[in-house]
């Protein structure tokens, strides 16, 4: 099926109605759940191949995340999707104000390599959940699991969901179809092409993409347990992760006793050899490896301010790059840009102050984590910054909370989705207002307007209140 034809039938499905009842809705839920449940094997094995996950991390960040979302939304969809009713001020009555979701029609969902089914399907949770139709873009760079998707998604959701194969010409063609909604994954520089491309038909946009996410860590805290929740985050997907924590901030004491801390805590997960661990991915091509290691590299070799703590061989046929900690200067290569890897630089600032005041001269991150003990610390980082999540000792588990939206902020992103929010991203809100035709009680302000008449607008249908000067 042709671009073209993928989203005109998308288009027929949804302008038919069918997608409009619950019942609808919650068929296609069930029938995702059931698809990644009897096809778990399958999907476990296109991630293996990929990104060289293991079946059980496979299972917690994607495929089990999945049916746990379907199962929230499940259980709550007919609550959410209620009417609300709003109050009719008094000019008005009687009347009856309520608002209500309406789909939004047709979504294109692209997706990232880095968790390729989980950030495909999750998206769609929601749209379905909502009453949409959707077209569905698997990242070409993750191969066996687009494959995967491409093969099941039209067996299960047949009618609800069309995927479309391919690189940038594909997404390229897709971009110039009309949408309703366009939710997309990745970095910066699509985004902009994806906002620009929805801007021709004034599409709404979900844009999740990513940046430097800090951790700042203090003497306050049981370092032996935040360097083991800092190695998790980190290292998971072999560093490729959104929200992986990108560099930690702290004093040169704070950072000397966790630099000491994390290469046993990546031991205690991985083993004393991580090449040899099955719980311990690879990095997705030969350019990704390129790039990280080159980073590195150059660091190492150039930054007399860098200095490795931990890690730091490569393997280029295997795309391995073991986890790696080392010490870097503000100036290091690692430190322009996401590292989108298994490396973590340690970079030293004075106090809590310093810290924030260096995460503020940069974009807003997707995610920020904060391991202190200390209340004022806290307070700080919740009040004098701006992220799209702010974590207290723990980093990425957010995502597993359903009830908190996920979006950034500013260059990290924009809009949230998860559970209710889902649904509303891909809801019209739309305002409802019933009011009977007598009494007619519109009848006191309409023309001609006399000083009784004025006199009732002023005081009860648009007064003006004088507030003391403070």
């Amino acid at each position: 099926m042709s671009v073209q034809e993928s989203v005109a039938s998308a288009r027929a499905v949804f302008t038919s109605g069918t997608t409009k009842p619950l019942a609808w809705r919650v068929s296609a839920l069930k029938a995702m759940n059931s698809m990644l449940v009897e096809h778990r094997d399958d999907f476990s094995a296109a991630l293996a191949a990929d990104l060289g996950k293991h079946p059980a991390e496979a299972w917690l960040t994607e495929i089990g995340f999945l049916t746990a979302e379907i199962s929230h939304t499940l259980k709550h969809l007919e609550q959410w999707l209620k009417p609300r009713p709003v109050p009719v001020p008094l000019a008005l009555q009687p009347a009856r104000a309520r608002t209500v979701l309406d789909p939004l029609g047709v979504v294109l969902v692209i997706a990232p390599w880095n968790y390729p089914i989980q950030l495909l399907l999750a998206p769609m949770v929601g749209a379905l959940a909502a009453g949409n139709t959707v077209v569905g873009k698997p990242s070409e760079m993750a191969p066996a699991s687009s494959a995967a998707l491409a093969r099941w998604v039209p067996e299960y959701l047949d009618g609800a969901v069309s995927i479309v194969e391919g690189g940038v010409a594909e997404t390229t063609e897709l971009l110039e179809e009309r949408f309703d909604h366009i939710f997309y994954t990745g970095n910066s520089r699509v985004g902009r092409i994806v906002m620009a491309a929805a801007a021709k038909h004034l599409t709404p946009v979900t844009l999740e993409l990513g940046g430097k996410s800090p951790v700042y860590i203090d003497e306050s805290v049981d370092m032996i347990a935040a360097a083991r929740r800092i190695a998790w985050g980190k290292f998971m997907n072999a560093g490729q992760t959104c929200v992986a924590p990108d560099y930690v901030l702290g004093t040169d004491a704070a950072l000397a006793k966790l630099a000491k801390e994390l290469p046993l805590a990546i031991e205690d997960l991985y083993g004393t050899e991580p090449a040899h661990s099955l719980a311990y991915g690879r990095i997705i091509n030969d350019q990704a490896f390129a790039r990280i290691a080159g980073l590195l590299a150059e660091d190492l070799a150039e930054h007399s301010g860098s200095a490795l703590v931990s890690g730091g061989r490569t393997d280029a046929p295997t795309r391995y790059i073991a986890p790696t900690v080392l010490h870097v200067d503000a100036d290091a290569k690692l430190m322009e840009a996401e590292i989108f890897g298994p490396v973590l630089p340690l970079l030293t600032v004075n106090s809590a102050a310093e810290a924030i005041a260096y995460i503020n001269a940069g974009d807003k991150p997707l995610a920020l984590y904060v391991f202190s003990e200390d209340d004022g610390v806290r307070a700080q980082f919740l009040s004098q910054t701006s992220s799209g999540a702010l974590n207290f000792g723990v980093p990425v588990a957010h995502l597993s909370v359903p009830g908190l939206p996920f979006g950034g902020v500013g260059e990290s992103g924009m809009g949230g989705y998860h559970g209710q929010h889902s649904v509303a991203t891909f809801s019209h809100h739309k305002a409802v207002l019933e009011k009977t035709l007598f009494p007619d009680t519109l009848a006191l302000i309409y023309p001609p307007f006399g000083a009784v008449k004025k006199q009732l607008i002023k005081r009860f249908v648009a007064p003006a209140k004088k507030f003391r000067k403070q």
